[in-house]
């Protein structure tokens, strides 16, 4: 079975979610998943740009104003403007976080806020949530492929688990990166990855078979190409007919092991999961336990069969 690296993954996150208290008013938005279930996990890298420059806690309120083709950071009277010092913080401080395979943000925020900021008109209260904050664009700017997503949204179970899924997944590219990338190594990375692509998004697995084999581009820009991709694939969250698929190419595997009844089982596992009537831990649990009683190395390895510690209880939402 897949087996995750033993030293704690480093994921960024919104200081004032693991409680400081580093809010305009002095307070904080601390979530009790964050700083009680995950920080079991990951070792949290928290930042706050508002501190860093200076601002200190508590301060006056700060907004994204809308001036023309410009926007500005300023507080409610215009008086204080930021601007220039957060995005200079933002950007010095993101390009030293290639450490990181993940981050956590405050929605909202004007500097942390993922999407749907509100931007005001110049000289009104009047806005429209079309922001990004400052730290997520920067970010989003010097690491288009790592996991990003608000503190909120992880309350939706599919997209807490399609998150973390690529979290672990760019953490273990990453490893691969440290132990020098080679065709061969890049081979072996897909086919371990094989069904969990085909689980997130057929269409781009089918196209990363071509580029690896491309033998007119150097080893350097396949690379890069493939890692662009690999992550694009698993950002589209997982679906039920295409975990079906996945489930029914391991099984596969054990036509020639299992006996009637058994092959029987997994169908009726793999069919009741996909028509709704049984999680999608039912059939992975029954792969697991054949693949015990029948080894496949080649199934063994299969990042798709536990892309995740299992304490982290992702899958229950398929």
């Amino acid at each position: 079975m897949y087996k995750f690296d033993v030293q704690h993954i480093r994921l960024g996150i919104s200081a004032c979610l693991l409680g400081e208290k580093v809010r305009f008013d002095g307070g904080h938005k601390r979530s009790v998943y964050c700083s009680n279930e995950l920080a079991r996990y990951f070792q949290f890298v928290p930042v706050c740009p508002e501190m860093a420059i200076g601002l200190g806690a508590p301060r006056p309120s700060i907004r994204q104003v809308q001036f023309a083709e410009q926007i500005r950071i300023q507080n409610v009277k215009g008086e204080l403007d930021v601007t220039d010092e957060l995005q200079r913080y933002c950007q010095q401080k993101v390009a030293t976080l290639d450490f990181l395979s993940g981050y956590i943000l405050c929605a909202k925020s004007p500097t942390c806020g993922m999407e749907r900021v509100t931007v005001y008109k110049a000289g009104t209260n009047n806005g429209s949530k079309s922001g990004v904050g400052v730290l997520a664009a920067a970010l989003q700017q010097q690491w288009p492929q790592l996991p990003i997503e608000e503190e909120g949204r992880l309350n939706d179970l599919h997209i807490r688990e399609n998150f973390f899924t690529r979290v672990y997944a760019y953490h273990d590219w990453q490893m691969l990166q440290q132990s020098g990338v080679s065709r061969h190594k890049l081979t072996d990375f897909h086919a371990r990855y094989k069904y969990l692509l085909l689980a997130h998004c057929p269409k781009l697995y089918r196209e990363l078979g071509p580029l690896l084999a491309d033998a007119s581009l150097p080893e350097t820009a396949v690379a890069e190409r493939y890692f662009v991709t690999f992550m694009a694939a698993l950002k589209h969250q997982a679906s039920r007919n295409n975990h079906t698929s996945a489930l029914q190419h391991i099984q596969g595997y054990f036509k020639k092991s299992l006996s009637k009844q058994q092959k029987a089982e997994l169908s009726q596992a793999i069919m009741d999961y996909r028509n709704g009537l049984k999680p999608l831990l039912v059939p992975l649990t029954l792969i697991n336990h054949y693949l015990q009683e029948f080894p496949s190395p080649y199934i063994s390895r299969q990042v798709y069969l536990n892309p995740h510690p299992q304490e982290l209880k992702l899958r229950y939402a398929y």
